[in-house]
């Protein structure tokens, strides 16, 4: 073998030129035209018999993001084939293939190591087999193989299998495959399939198990479907031995950033009934409910939508069908139950749907555009009577109101042109609809103007004038009469005034930080006046039909405090403050003045109760909230409510609420009184866990029980939870191995109160 010194150690050799070298250097290698391997070794050799180039300590060859390094690597510029031997390690982005041989194809940039591990980055996966090959730029395969998310020599968990291929942002296959925590085989699986994306995923969710009176055995199977960029399902295997299969499916999808929507839809041929025979009232129905469940077809379809327009309008599509009055309160919870559903639809929409126990559900499709002081609402309100479709004679029609359409048109408070007068409008226009009894048309409008004063600067003084116009056009009256008249008019005025004015304080502090406190005091007399009306002559479809005469003082007193604190980027020279409202505290009352001088009434009460209203911020992470009622004729507390939440950085919380309402009927006293607190701690590194109870200290029953453990490690999470909540008591396991999803199981049973 022919060789020939190089003269430098920082000398670049084209390797595409045929020399014989020998000695230390760097070189360019042209694997690729414009985009050469940069080459660096203790040495530097180029056997002319193989035609191919050794380098020797210290080896390293470079292209972009491609990083190839050994003691010693055997290159073929022609064909782009390495081989590297002696602590060789391929780097690719973020990936990281080790072994003790690796053979690479420079060109394709694919390799195989012997004896060998990779890190893939990107889903934190260790991989380690006798051989582990590059297939592609984002597939690898690899025999006798251990795969981990788990960092170390001796991993908390592991997936072994004779053969494994993974596919980077997509899935991964593991042939006689066994999991692993630490040196215990706990599953076998002859053929085991699992993620490898690090966003969404088709695949099985982890599943739900349990047992109860109602439904028997209990096994609950979705399956999440990821279609695309903007959209994605999931389906829903419901199997209940008692009760037979229900299946549902959720669809969502992503239109724009101002356009979605999602489609909810389940359906259970139920194999029991609640048609008065026997025991199945008791069985299969709900002691609050009077009214049987027959049907064995039931179903719950929902759906939300919002839709942008052109020109700034927008439109919402809510729908909600339910065959019974039961179904919601059977399917509470669960995967695509109602509190999951309106969860969703809350978050995602910011509305959710009708109560669980509502038996007309709302059906709409909403128009709207807005403007600075104005929006426009136009909008077809479909009422589904759930008892009426299921209870009804065939004979029968439907009596239910609807408002088909309704629209809105309002101008908030403004100034009326150039002049010290300020104006509002309120008005609508809605068809009334019902298959039986009155429908007809209402045109409502009510117009206000303002006419604000100050008065030696302390006093603001505010009286204000409205005039409402209603307008009604009847179709069909409950009964035909010939002297019945299909239009009506009715003009009401409206007439009052506002007194207030405002105090205040500020106090310094003499804290480097908190520097000044302003307390602000907030006084405010208001009077409201609309005449009595004889309105029985007039069509009645709601309370915009019937307005009641008012004559009422009322008055209110409002405390505010609000600090201002340096910024941490403040300096002597550019001082900047934050402010923030850390208080406030509010009063109000009312006195009728028609029910003071009411001379048929014997007993008068014309004062209102007492309302207090107090928010606190002292802190970031603490907030408390209360509002009271006190009557003044009881001398008692008729509703006193409170809730507050502290937290700290490490993420503990602690939320507490307390509701008490009380009513007076007929001489008996009634009332509604609960509490309700959830404690979430994080006691060590790793481990957290939580507490909630909620009780009707009314009734004297407790209402929810829960607690929960969670420990979390690098790669593995155990969560463990109890909850009792009304007839139901359920335990729940969940392993969660990170890259993988979850394996659990959870079992519930009927709780059987003694009668």
């Amino acid at each position: 073998m022919a060789v020939v010194p190089v003269f430098s150690a920082a000398l670049l050799l084209d390797m595409a030129v045929a020399a014989p070298l020998t000695g230390t250097g760097t070189a360019s290698l042209s694997a690729e035209p414009g985009s050469p391997w940069q080459v660096s070794a203790d040495s530097l050799f180029y056997d002319q018999g193989a035609d191919h180039y050794v380098a020797k300590g210290n080896v390293v060859v470079i292209n972009n993001d491609m990083r190839l390094s050994a003691d010693f690597v055997q290159l073929d510029d022609k064909t782009g084939q390495a081989l590297a031997i002696g602590n060789a390690v391929l780097t690719d982005g973020k990936d990281i293939l080790s072994g003790e041989r690796i053979r690479v194809d420079l060109k394709n940039r694919t390799g195989v190591a012997f004896r060998g591990t990779i890190f893939l980055k990107q889903n934190h996966f260790h991989i380690r087999g006798d051989k582990i090959e590059k297939t592609g730029e984002k597939t690898y395969r690899a025999e006798s193989a251990t795969l981990s998310t788990c960092d170390g020599d001796s991993p908390a968990w592991k997936i072994t299998a004779r053969n494994l291929s993974v596919t980077l942002d997509g899935y991964g296959t593991a042939i006689h495959s066994a999991l692993w925590l630490k040196k215990v085989p706990v599953l076998y699986s002859p053929f085991f399939v699992f993620p490898a994306k690090t966003d969404r995923q088709s695949g099985f969710l982890p599943p739900r198990m349990g047992v109860s009176e109602r439904r028997g055995t209990q096994y609950e199977q979705p399956y999440f479907w990821a279609i695309g960029a903007h959209s994605d399902a999931t389906f829903y295997l419901d199997h209940m031995d008692r009760r037979g299969e229900k299946i549902g499916v959720e669809y969502r999808y992503v239109l724009s950033t101002e356009s979605k929507g999602a489609l909810m839809a389940d359906f259970l041929q139920d194999r029991q009934v609640d048609d008065g025979t026997e025991d199945s009232g008791d069985r299969w129905g709900y002691p609050d409910d009077r009214y049987p469940r027959p049907n064995q077809d039931r179903y719950w379809f929902r759906m939300k939508h919002d839709q942008s327009l052109p020109w700034g309008f927008s439109a919402k599509l809510d729908l909600d069908f339910v065959s019974d009055q039961d179904y919601l309160v059977e399917f509470k919870s669960g995967y695509n139950g109602f509190d999951e559903t309106n969860r969703y639809f809350e978050t995602t929409f910011g509305r959710g749907v009708d109560d669980y126990t509502d038996t007309t559900r709302l059906n709409r499709l909403n128009l709207n555009r807005s403007w600075d002081r104005s929006s426009l609402n136009i909008e077809g309100r479909w009422y589904d009577n759930v008892l009426f479709r299921r209870h009804s004679d065939p004979e029968d029609k439907d009596t239910t109101l609807q408002r088909l359409p309704f629209v809105e048109y309002d101008v908030s408070k403004g100034q009326f042109l150039e002049t010290p007068l300020y104006y509002d409008l309120a008005s609508e226009y809605v068809r009334f609809y019902r298959e039986e009894g009155l429908q007809g048309h209402r045109v409502d409008m009510f117009p206000k103007v303002y006419l604000p004063l100050k008065l030696k600067n302390y006093l603001s003084l505010e009286p204000y004038f409205g005039l409402r116009e209603t307008f009604w056009y009847i179709d069909r009256f409950k009964t035909e009469k010939e002297d019945q008249d299909s239009t009506q008019l009715r003009d009401i005025y409206e007439t009052g005034v506002t007194l207030s004015t405002e105090v205040y304080r500020i106090y310094g502090t003499g804290g480097k930080t908190l520097d000044k406190i302003r307390h602000s005091i907030l006084p405010k007399i208001s009077y409201r006046y609309v005449p009595e009306k004889k309105q029985d002559q007039f069509p009645r479809f709601d309370g915009v039909d019937r307005i009641g005469k008012v004559n009422r003082v009322s008055y209110s007193l409002t405390n505010t405090f609000t600090s201002r604190s340096l910024k941490a980027t403040s300096t002597a020279e550019n001082p900047q403050y934050n402010y923030r409202e850390f208080a406030r505290l509010s009063v109000g009352q009312s006195y009728d003045i028609f029910e003071a001088t009411d001379k048929d009434k014997e007993e008068k009460q014309p004062f209102s109760n007492i309302d207090g209203r107090l928010e606190l911020r002292p802190m970031d992470r603490l907030s408390l909230d209360a509002d009271a009622q006190w009557s003044v004729y009881e001398h008692d507390w008729m509703s006193y409510n409170a809730k507050s939440t502290i937290f700290d950085r490490r993420g503990d919380r602690l939320f507490l609420e307390y509701r008490y309402r009380r009513d007076s009927r007929e001489g008996k006293s009634d009332g509604k009184e609960s509490v309700y607190t959830k404690l979430s701690v994080n006691l060590f590194a790793g481990l957290s866990g939580f507490l909630e109870y909620e009780r009707n200290i009314y009734d004297k029953e407790d209402i929810l029980e829960g607690f929960g453990i969670l420990y979390a490690a690098q790669c593995w999470a155990v969560d463990f939870r109890y909850m009792d909540e009304f007839e139901n008591r359920t335990y729940s396991v969940m392993l969660h191995l990170y890259g993988l999803g979850g394996f659990g199981s959870s079992m519930a049973e009927q709780k059987q109160e003694s009668q």
